[in-house]
Formats: structure tokens, sequence, C-alpha cells
């Protein structure tokens, strides 16, 4: 009997420290980077009140009678659950994405590890928790803002109002693209000499800038045609003339299409057979007042061969005399046909000499122009290809002639530019303004570019170069002409003289300058490595702990990281209050490393943890603490009244 009084005051005493733990957790419902708690019971000792009974040949096995004595708390665990996140606005309040603990320690080297990121400066701009006076330990960044491989863990120190020392530039750094396809290369007509040429327009295709002198040889095309012989009057009849056959008078075009031509009579003047003809689409007939001949020409001069014409058969057997024969003086079976047509044989040499350029880039490039010829005439009446095309070149009447020494056709192509600029700073912290501007070449692939200044700076060397790309875009070489290995600037100020490296990325590859067709230039500097003199103004916090300055000059700089640590059992913490712990013996030491990197949490800056108390689960928790309670009371009150009854067995 009193082994049940026991077991209920075991009951009693541990859901009190249940009750205890749950009002802890709602107490700190609204504290920050507070973790929950929960309480695990477990059964106590346990009496044996007989063992158990091997199975024999003859009768089963029997199980052990074991009576409970009561119930322990096994543990109480702290649930190291993410909370929610609390924007606040203010830089220096932290929270933590994931695992990970912030380290707060002392200058006796006492270590405290917090989920509660509410920090702040002191005086001395430390880095600490405002609550204990306790530094956030983190890492210094070197003056170039990089965090040393080997610093160690300690006080975060932000020097504000500090000045940062200019820097001279040296390095400027190339990205994005030249466009491979781009032209602003407008013609233009400087000189047309004896080519007949009337005007030039259009923009050449290939971009280059530069001055064409164009060379033309030969002769311009000729038309064949035919005269007959014997003189005639235009108002001669045929019949007076002795045509007395007027059928069968052909004329065929080209060797491909026969004419016939009709509704001649003997009244029919040689003005009407002249008229007659004319209507055949392709040639013309013509008479000299003067010589009285009829003259046939082929519309379209050119190789006779090609383009020609043949009359039909003369006709003299008898009294048949036809017009092939009476008219055009051809012998009996005979025809007349085109003669003395010739193609062109003009050859246009354009030499170009390109604005810009050094070295295969500079030219002259010698090539041959295309002959435009006109369908209607045959007659070449314009020049085409000139900068690989795009450019119209047209003439007068009469088409293309050849030109003389000091009589050449001269024609000048804008560049195709893409210019960019940036500020750079000398040893003083004095900005000067740098251009560079790119040019497309006249190789296939590469631009050349200049470098210039605004003020009273010089150039002293690396002033021009070119960058070639890859067929398939990506960067090929970057290179200074006449040797130079970068751009050396002078800036005639007192201050020490500026040695730039040009950075237009990695060869063979995409992360700088690249030569893509594309709508337009992107190419631009994006950046250089040179500043003034600055004052720190204000910092922020990224999610992997580093604290990075702002100053007035405008540079960004690491000043710190923040480090946190994490443990291999964090439910093995000891509480130490004020919401943080130390190490145990059973939390394992403390691994320290950057968030997001050897440890899985991120930080947000701006934003604190939210207790991680769940209101619900608590108040059902303190339900079930109280029924427990109220049970184990209820069997002290039972045990209480069999005790009087055995007592009262006597009476």
């Amino acid at each position: 009997m009193m082994a049940s009084l026991f077991s209920g005051v075991s009951g009693l005493k541990n859901h009190q420290v249940k009750m205890n733990v749950i009002g802890n957790n709602i107490a700190n419902i609204n504290t920050i980077g507070f973790k929950t708690s929960r309480v695990n019971f477990q059964e106590a000792l346990v009496q044996t009140l007989q063992g158990a009974g091997r199975p024999s040949s003859v009768t089963g096995g029997t199980n052990p009678v074991q009576l409970g004595l009561g119930m322990q708390v096994s543990t109480i665990d702290t649930l190291f659950q993410q909370g929610g996140l609390e924007t606040t606005g203010q830089i220096t309040d932290l929270a933590i994405q994931g695992a990970g603990f912030f380290i707060l320690g002392d200058l006796n080297d006492n270590r405290f590890y917090t989920r509660a990121g509410a920090f702040g400066f002191d005086a001395n701009t430390n880095l600490v928790d405002p609550a204990t006076g306790l530094f956030v330990l983190g890492k210094m960044a070197d003056a170039q803002g990089i965090i040393p491989s080997l610093a160690t863990t300690g006080p975060i120190t932000i020097p504000f109002g500090q000045q940062d020392p200019a820097q001279a530039t040296e390095t400027i750094t190339l990205a994005n693209n030249l466009n491979a396809s781009a032209t602003d290369s407008i013609a233009d007509l400087l000189q047309a000499g004896s080519s007949n040429v009337n005007g030039v327009s259009g923009i050449a295709d290939d971009g280059v800038g530069g001055t064409h002198v164009v060379t033309i040889t030969g002769d311009q095309a000729q038309a064949a045609s035919f005269t007959n012989s014997t003189p005639r009057a235009l108002t001669d009849t045929l019949g007076t003339i002795g045509v007395n056959d007027f059928s069968g008078f052909t004329i065929t075009i080209d060797g491909t299409r026969t004419e016939p031509i009709t509704g001649m009579t003997a009244s029919s003047t040689v003005g009407d057979l002249i008229e007659a003809i004319n209507l055949i689409a392709g040639i013309t007939a013509e008479y000299d007042s003067g010589t009285g001949l009829i003259t046939i020409t082929r519309d379209i001069a050119g190789d006779p061969a090609e383009y020609g014409f043949v009359s039909s058969p003369s006709i003299r057997n008898g009294l048949e005399f036809n017009i092939v024969g009476m008219i055009f003086d051809v012998p009996d079976g005979l025809t007349f046909a085109s003669s003395g047509g010739a193609a062109t044989t003009f050859v246009a040499t354009d030499t170009f000499y390109p604005d810009q350029g050094t070295g295969a880039a500079s030219g002259p490039f010698v090539s041959q122009l295309d002959l435009v010829i006109d369908d209607q005439t045959g007659l070449v009446i314009g020049l085409d290809n000139l900068g690989d095309g795009g450019v119209e070149i047209s003439t007068f009447s009469g088409g293309l002639m050849a030109t003389s020494l000091g009589q050449e056709l001269i024609i000048e192509t804008a560049p195709t530019t893409h210019s960019m600029s940036t500020s750079v700073f000398d040893s003083l912290g004095e900005k000067h303004i740098l251009l560079i501007e790119f040019f497309k070449s006249a190789l296939d692939n590469r631009w050349e570019w200049t470098a210039s200044t605004l003020e009273n700076e010089i150039i002293t060397s690396g002033a021009t170069g070119y960058v070639q790309f890859n067929s398939d875009g990506s960067l090929n070489t970057f290179d200074y002409n006449g040797g130079a290995q970068a751009l050396v600037i002078d800036p005639n100020n007192g201050a020490s003289t500026l040695t730039i490296e040009i950075d237009a990325g990695t060869v063979n590859e995409y992360d700088g300058l690249t030569g893509f067709s594309s709508a337009n230039h992107t190419a631009s500097i994006i950046g250089q490595d040179g500043y003034g003199l600055g004052i720190l103004e204000k910092i922020s916090i990224d999610q992997i702990g580093n604290i990075s300055g702002f100053f007035s000059n405008g540079v960004t700089r690491v000043l710190a990281q923040i480090i946190l640590a994490d443990f291999s059992n964090e439910a093995g913490l000891r509480k130490v209050g004020r919401s943080m712990y130390q190490e145990s013996a059973n939390s394992g030491e403390p691994v320290e490393g950057v968030a997001g990197a050897t440890i899985a949490g991120t930080l947000s800056s701006g934003a604190l943890e939210s207790s991680s108390v769940d209101i619900a689960q608590e108040f059902t928790s303190m339900i079930t603490a109280q029924r427990g309670f109220q049970a184990n009371a209820r069997i002290i009150t039972t045990s209480d009244n069999m005790l009087d009854d055995l007592v009262n067995i006597k009476r």
C-alpha cells in the first residue's frame, strides 16, 4: 500500500517539474532567440516479485512478476527549432536562418553562444551584446578588405569616421559585347575622277572606316548591229524597190525568240518597214538621213553570241524577191546577222587604306569590285561590294568609264566606333577621365582601340592596341601596340605616373569582352581599382557575415566577418541564462566557421529570430500536466482511504 503512496508522490513532484518547464516556455514566448524546452518522463525503480520461468518438457514458461515504484524525469530537452524572423530595420540586429550560434566573449577568453542577435556598438565602436557587454566575436579584414586565412577569432571593431587613403588606379576591367555585325560606315564620294560616277550612298557592311581608291580599266559593253549597204529614201515603196514577196520576213533575237514582221505590201514604204521592225522588243531600227542607210541594233549590249539577232533567209529565185534580199542586200539563201557587239572588259580594283590599324590590319587591302549591269541596256552602270557590300555606286547616262592616273574614283567610309569612359585616380587621389574608343578593324573579328584623356594628362605609352576575338565570340587577344605592356599616364599634377593594366578577360573565355553579333554594343568599363580619399560613413552585413564599409569616396570594402559556431549535439549545450549557452561534456567542441559555407545557417541583417515557443502546444501540455497531477493526487487520497479501512478492521 505504501508503494502506491510513494508512486503518487513521484507523479506529483515530476508533473510539477513539467509545469515549471511549461511556465518557463510561456514566460519566454517573446524572448528573442529562445528555444523551447520539454520534459520527458520515465519509469523509476521496479520491484521483482517473481522471476521468469523457463519452459519445460511438460509445461510452458512463466513471465516475471514485477511492480513499478513510480516515475521520474528522464530529460529536460532544449528543442532547437527554427524561430520566425521578425524584421526590425536595425542593421546590427541579426538572425540566424538554419544551424549555428553567435559567439560572444570577453578578453579573458570566456566563450558563450547565443541565437539572440540584438547587437550594437559600444563607445569604442566594438560590436557587442548591449545586455551583457560581451563582444561579438569574428575576424577582422586587412587593408585590402580580405579576411586573412590565419586570422584568429576576436572582438570586432568598426572604426567609424576613419580615413581611407587614396589608391592609384592599377587595373581597369572591361566586359560585355562588341557587336560583330555593327556598322556605322556611311560612304561618301570624295572624287569621281573620270569614272562617270555621279553618286555614292549606303553603309559599308564591313563597318571599317578608311579610303577606297578605285582604279577602273577596260571598256564598256558594246551592242551588236547590222547596217544595209544601199541607200534608200524613207518614202520609197517596197514595190518600186523590187520587193514582190512580203511574207516570211522574221528576225530571231538571241537565237531563242523569232519575231515575224507582217503587214507589209507593195505600197508600204521604207519608213513603214522601220516602224514595223521597231515593234519587236529587243531591237531598234534607225534611219540615217545623211547616208540613207538603215541600222538595226540589239538593245542590250554585250557578248554578240548572247545578245544578237539574225534575219530569215533572202529569196531571189525567179520573180520572188523578199525584203531581206532587196532592202538589206543579202545574197540568195543567206541572212543578215548582227555583229560588233562585245561584253564589258571593265575591271574595278579597290585599294583600301584603313583609318585605324597596325601591322596586318594597316593595309592596304586590294580587292575587285563587282560590276552592276543594267538589264535593259547591258551597260555597266555602277559598282558593288565595296566594303563587303551595302554601298551603292551609280553613274551618269552612258554608264561607267575607265579612269586614268590621277583621275581615280575615291570613296571614303566612316569608322564604326564604340566608346567607353571611366574615372581613374592618381596617387594624390585626384580623378582623371579616361576614354577608350574601339574601331572596327579591316581584319575579321578584330577591333582597334585608342585611349585618351580629357585634360592635361599625357599618355606616354600603350595608347593604342587591338582586341581579337575567336570565331565563337570568345576573347582571343587583347594587346597594346608598339610592345607596350600597360597604359602609362603622366597625370601632370605632381602625382606619380599611372601604370594601368587593361583587363579584357580570360583568353578563350567569355568572362570579359566578347565579339558576338547582337543588336547593340554592351561593352563597357565595369570597374577600376583606384579611389580618392574617403571617410567611413555606414556599414552593411550580408548573409555570410561580412561587415562591409561604405566610404564617402564610393569604395565598399569588407571590414570584418562575423563567425558562427556549431556543435555536434546542440541539445547537449548548458544554459547559463540571458539566452546564452556554454559547451558541455556532451555537446562536443564548437566548430567555428562562416555562415552559408562551413556553417549551414545564413545571417539576416535587420531582423531578429523570434522565440520558438508554440503557445498552442504549451497550453495542450499544460492540460496534460494538470490531468497527470490530478490523477496522482487521486492515487494518494485513494491509498489513504484504503489505509484508513485497514486500520479500522480491528474495531
